[in-house]
């Protein structure tokens, strides 16, 4: 009667750890199949629009390669499961492991090296501020970051100088000002004015308090990920956890 009740035991854990896997696995599928038919889709639309190259300046090129990566993997591992091969339930749990100490170091990089790393990212910023206009994902992106975060450019607002059309040395009607994703509104959901930001990057700071947010939208997101710490940690156990 014992080794039966352990045979019970040893089989209902057996089952239950390759049925929790395979959940997991199959989850995590779908989960990449959705994120790669966004990619597609978004990279259609670059490519329709002739839109720009660059990894950093294509956001569908990275929903490609994140899709991709997330099916394959978790497809290795619900065929391992399913099939009982170990061989691709190793190779499922390297790869896993991998991702996992990537992401970590990352993460430990990010804040040991937050200034440097804020210098790469305020590079970078610059580099699709130059081709804002030339690349809708790009635009798109940064103008939702400026109106959620109530920021502007990378380090500060004078970062949209780098731009052709917001130049001072410009002659145009968007010369020495911002885009309008940058303007304070006092109306919430009202009528947007495009051309409030004209004539802003000639000014100094105080006297744009009341037209347009100066502060740099690098700054603006590192103090709301320090204020909403809870909501941070939330985030970075929900991309780690699975994968433990």
């Amino acid at each position: 009667a014992g080794m039966a009740g352990t045979c019970r035991d040893s089989h209902f854990y057996y089952y239950g750890i390759k049925f929790a896997l395979s959940a997991y696995a199959t989850l995590f599928s779908i989960l990449g199949l959705l994120i790669l038919s966004v990619g597609i889709y978004a990279e259609a639309e670059r490519q329709r629009h002739k839109t720009l190259e660059g990894i950093f300046l294509a956001p569908a090129v990275l929903l490609l390669l994140l899709g991709i990566t997330v099916f394959l993997v978790s497809f290795v591992g619900m065929l391992g499961s399913l099939r009982d091969n170990r061989t691709l339930l190793k190779v499922f749990f390297w790869v896993l492991l991998l991702i996992f100490l990537t992401e970590l170091l990352l993460i430990f990089i990010e804040i040991i090296f937050e200034n440097k790393m804020n210098e790469v990212l305020h590079s970078n910023i610059q580099a699709g501020i130059r081709h804002y206009y030339d690349d809708l994902d790009f635009k798109n992106i940064l103008d939702f970051v400026q109106e959620k975060f109530s920021c502007c450019g990378g380090d500060e607002f004078r970062d949209w100088e780098v731009n052709q059309y917001h130049s001072c040395n410009g002659s145009g009607a968007l010369a020495c000002g911002v885009p309008h994703s940058c303007c304070i509104r006092r109306v919430p959901g009202g009528v947007v004015n495009t051309l409030c930001g004209y004539r802003t990057l000639d000014k100094e700071r105080l006297e744009l308090l009341g037209t347009i947010h100066v502060r740099g939208c690098i700054h603006a997101v590192g103090l709301w990920l320090k204020d909403n710490f809870e909501a941070t940690l939330a985030i970075v156990c929900s991309l780690l956890l699975p994968q433990v």
